[in-house]
């Protein structure tokens, strides 16, 4: 071939053709493919000079002898048979460095009278090409990861076809299908998707370039043999490769069928529970967490003669007896800070009668969260139970006073008679006459009672309040309580000093919970008196061993008229004021009383007044 050219082309010539061509050239020639011709592009690919022409070429670039050139460029130059080569890696020295290169390269044989003298290399760098096509393919692989982990459903369609060239478990879940989908058109993939408008909306973004975002979209698919329906939050994107071209389309899809169906139950049930507020008798509203108003029944705006949109906080004040609103807002405050339920007996002003009426109203929180959103309550219209509890109080009062002329003289009667008879002799009438007259003091006592709660109940109890040394209060209440039981009493006491209240009343408080004690503990020896200052307050605390209450039954302890049961067959005599009549006392007073107690553990019970400095 050589001798060919020679022949009719000029060697020099035909070096500077080599060496101007636009891509790398050289002829290797001889069994150690001496670097016969080598133009400047080559040595520049081989990061060398012209000082390696003619070197073979294991010396002109020695990095190569472990790689898989000499082996391709003998067997070209034994068999003749070409080689071709697209984007084959090259580690070759550049600037002192070893180097990855990519090459697209044909090796050829080089034929003189038919017989193989060299081969000759026509080479093409592609690294940039190669390593931009292998970042592309690590970045669709690390793509690919974070699709497949996802927790949102991905899937990728490429082509005008839609064929499902990926998708993650998400999707397949959703689609509720398995990997055969994979390489499948998804018309074929899902048939159910016909009639439904999915596959057209896709084409369409794979003509336009449009993306596609929807919200809480219907899709019927087949799940679990059986079309079901879901809603999805969904997109639609198109992907371009990097001529712009679009090849494919991405889906990233969320499904929200139960955050649908929740709000579509939500909005069932609150259609439920207007229809429900309309039909109750009493008034139903609903207020924000600062106490304004946002929903009224019906009957609540007829009551009070206004429309919806007239109840706000400003307005509905404006309603509220104004001997009330004090007490209203102070117990709102109450329940708001300690995030409990509201409930207060005040009076409104109606607008049928244009009077004020006594209602009920309870409220609960609404709490997410830690924090109150909004309060639900009702208004009971109570006028009428007011009435006839003072009704109720007014003939209490009147007939307790009533009685308590002929239980006095009942009393001095059956004291004369046990007289007579101890005189006579007649102990057993005489008995007869103590027990009568034990009788009387017990009716006597709760005559006094009914009276205070009348009293208290029309805000008519008085305090003579006074300066007294408790410790001797105590003393005396003790020592009259030991003479009627036979039960020990045993004291635990600090010195306290002086108190400013009621004495009296005081030791009508005290006296109620240590008869108390002694009555709720029948089976016990003895009960436990105590009295301690705390904070500037002396703290009173009667102590039994007794039947005790459950936690449910605390707070009621203090309810007029609540009686302590032992179980349900054994309820303890009393009309069960006293604790009631001794609550109202200690708080008129500026104190507190509560109690403590474990069932079948026995109870304490305490009251603490503040602690006077009348020096």
């Amino acid at each position: 071939m050589k001798n060919l050219l020679l022949k009719h082309v000029n060697f020099d010539s035909l070096i500077t053709l080599f060496s101007q061509a636009p891509v790398a050239l050289a002829m290797l020639m001889g069994d150690d493919q001496r670097v016969e011709v080598a133009n400047n592009k080559v040595l520049e690919l081989w990061g060398k000079d012209e000082s390696v022409i003619g070197l073979p070429i294991l010396e002109a670039l020695p990095e190569i002898r472990d790689q898989e050139f000499p082996g391709i460029l003998k067997n070209v130059y034994e068999t003749g048979i070409p080689f071709k080569g697209d984007g084959v890696l090259a580690k070759l020295v550049r600037n002192g460095i070893i180097t990855d290169c990519y090459f697209d390269f044909v090796y050829s044989p080089i034929l003189d009278f038919g017989k193989i003298t060299g081969v000759s290399v026509v080479a093409t760098e592609v690294t940039e090409k190669v390593k931009s096509e292998l970042k592309l393919s690590e970045s669709e692989l690390r793509f690919r990861n974070l699709m497949e982990i996802s927790d949102y459903s991905t899937a990728i369609y490429r082509g005008s076809d839609l064929v499902i060239e990926f998708a993650n478990k998400q999707m397949i879940k959703t689609w509720g299908k398995d990997l055969s989908v994979i390489g499948k058109k998804l018309e074929d993939a899902l048939p159910e998707l016909a009639g439904q408008p999915f596959v057209q909306i896709l084409h369409d973004v794979y003509n336009t370039g449009r993306s596609y975002v929807a919200k809480e979209d219907r899709v019927d698919l087949v799940v679990d043999g059986v079309l079901q329906t879901f809603y999805y939050n969904f997109s639609y994107k198109a992907l371009r490769n990097q001529y712009g071209e679009i090849y494919a389309i991405m889906n990233v899809a969320m499904n929200v069928t139960e955050l649908v169906r929740a709000r579509e139950n939500l909005r069932l049930q609150s259609e439920e529970y207007s229809t429900l507020a309309e039909a109750m008798p009493q008034m139903v509203w609903t207020a924000t967490a600062e106490g304004k108003i946002i929903y009224a029944n019906n009957n609540m705006c007829t009551s009070l003669g206004c429309s919806p949109e007239d109840l706000v906080r400003e307005y509905f004040a404006t309603l509220i007896h104004p001997n009330d609103v004090r007490q209203l807002k102070q117990e709102w405050k109450t329940a708001s800070l300690m995030k409990q339920d509201f409930e207060l007996e005040f009076r409104m002003l109606e607008a049928t009668t244009g009077k004020y009426m006594w209602f009920l109203s309870r409220a609960k929180p609404v709490i997410v969260d830690g924090v109150i959103t909004k309060w639900v309550g009702t208004c009971t219209n109570i006028n009428e139970f007011k009435n006839l509890s003072t009704q109720k109080d007014t003939f209490l009062g009147i007939a307790s006073h009533e009685l308590k002329t002929p239980l006095t003289s009942l009393k001095l009667y059956a004291q004369v008679l046990e007289r007579m008879m101890v005189k006579s002799g007649d102990e057993r009438n005489a008995d007869l006459a103590r027990k009568m007259d034990l009788q009387v003091v017990k009716l006597t006592s709760l005559i006094s009672d009914l009276l205070d709660v009348t009293k208290i109940n029309a805000g008519k109890i008085h305090l003579n309040e006074d300066y007294f040394g408790f410790d001797e209060l105590i003393k005396e209440t003790i020592e009259e309580q030991q003479m009627s039981t036979s039960k020990k009493i045993e004291t635990n006491f600090d010195v306290i000093g002086t108190v400013f209240a009621d004495k009296e009343r005081t030791a009508q408080v005290m006296t109620n919970l240590i008869s108390n004690a002694i009555k709720y503990s029948p089976a016990a020896d003895r009960i436990i008196v105590s009295s301690k200052v705390q904070d500037n307050n002396v703290i009173f605390s009667v102590q039994d061993f007794g039947i005790g209450m459950p936690a449910d039954k605390l707070e009621k302890v203090f309810d007029q008229y609540y009686r302590v049961a032992e179980d349900q067959n054994n309820t303890f005599p009393g009309l069960g004021l006293g604790l009631y009549i001794a609550a109202e006392i200690i708080e008129r007073s500026n104190g507190k009383i509560w109690v403590e107690s474990e069932l079948n553990r026995g109870s304490t019970f305490y009251f603490s007044l503040p602690l006077a400095h009348n020096d």
